[in-house]
């Protein structure tokens, strides 16, 4: 058997004495077929470098070293990330040598971590602790430039959030900075039943593919993001009223009009009507002020 189905889960965690934590958003996948789903939806190819995060007892590791890929997973509890080559090893011999784990948080992951033993993973495949998966999301997009694309498994109403555009209801902060970096769109649904323990929500596949060219710099990046922090934290709020906080807009709702008008934005819009090229033009009429 080349995948861990949920008597092979269940031994190994009993064997490591492993109780998944909410804390930690483990939920461990049981089913074989739904993580050949996940690595068939996230195109992996042999010849890819591919970055996991929360591999936990390797059910999902093991589909992805399956396609000949090399795979480099990010684990937080020792117990688990001592096993996880043990048991790449047992299962998928051939695989041993592709494989490498990082003990860490995925929040503190650094760029020398991931590129030292050869070049940064260029897709992303992972069932992202529910708990932390926009901030691990954003770390390791800004973290790996390079990546090329990405399938994600996260909870449902967070996933919708992330690809949701301009205008619909779950549009917010996360949804405006995940498209500095590309396109996503929400690639399935996933069944509570192959997750052992079943959890309290519902999950989705979320999908990205990075944008052809580059939106802006990274400063740009950053005061983007300033804009757009702001702007959600008073959604409610018109944008010339919302944005005076930000270093740089003027602390008057007349003055901040003027300098969102040059920018050809109205200023009595609201956050969730502005995709991200819309607020990167703000801040480009800002730093011209």
């Amino acid at each position: 058997m080349a995948l861990l189905g949920p008597a092979e889960v269940r031994e190994l965690a009993e064997r490591l004495d492993v109780t998944p934590t909410k804390k930690l958003g483990q939920n461990f996948v049981i089913d074989g077929n739904t993580v050949r789903k996940i690595v068939r939806l996230a195109g992996v190819q042999h010849t890819d470098r591919v970055l996991e995060v929360g591999p936990g007892l390797g059910s999902l590791t093991l589909g992805i070293t399956e396609t000949g890929a090399d795979v480099t997973a990010v684990e937080i509890d020792h117990r688990l990330a001592a096993e996880l080559p043990h048991t790449i090893a047992a299962m998928q011999p051939d695989a041993a040598a592709r494989f490498r784990v990082i003990r860490s948080d995925a929040l503190d992951v650094s760029l020398d971590h991931l590129t030292a033993e050869g070049p940064p993973p260029e897709v992303l495949v992972a069932n992202l602790p529910y708990n932390v998966s926009v901030p691990i999301l954003m770390h390791l997009l800004e973290l790996l430039p390079g990546l090329r694309s990405a399938l994600v498994m996260v909870q449902a109403e967070v996933g919708y959030r992330i690809a949701a555009g301009p205008g619909s209801k779950e549009y917010g902060a996360p949804s405006a900075k995940a498209a500095w970096y590309g396109r996503w769109h929400i690639a399935g649904t996933v069944s509570r039943q192959i997750f052992w323990p079943i959890p309290g929500v519902d999950s989705v596949l979320v999908a990205y593919e990075k944008a052809a060219t580059s939106l802006g710099s990274e400063e740009e990046r950053a005061a983007t993001f300033d804009l757009v922090n702001a702007a959600f934290a008073g959604r409610r709020k018109m944008l010339r009223q919302s944005l005076q906080g930000v270093r740089g807009v003027p602390q008057t709702a007349d003055a901040a009009s003027e300098v969102i008008a040059s920018a050809c934005i109205d200023p009595t819009l609201r956050a969730e009507q502005l995709s991200i090229e819309q607020f990167l033009a703000i801040a480009r009429a800002l730093s011209s002020v």
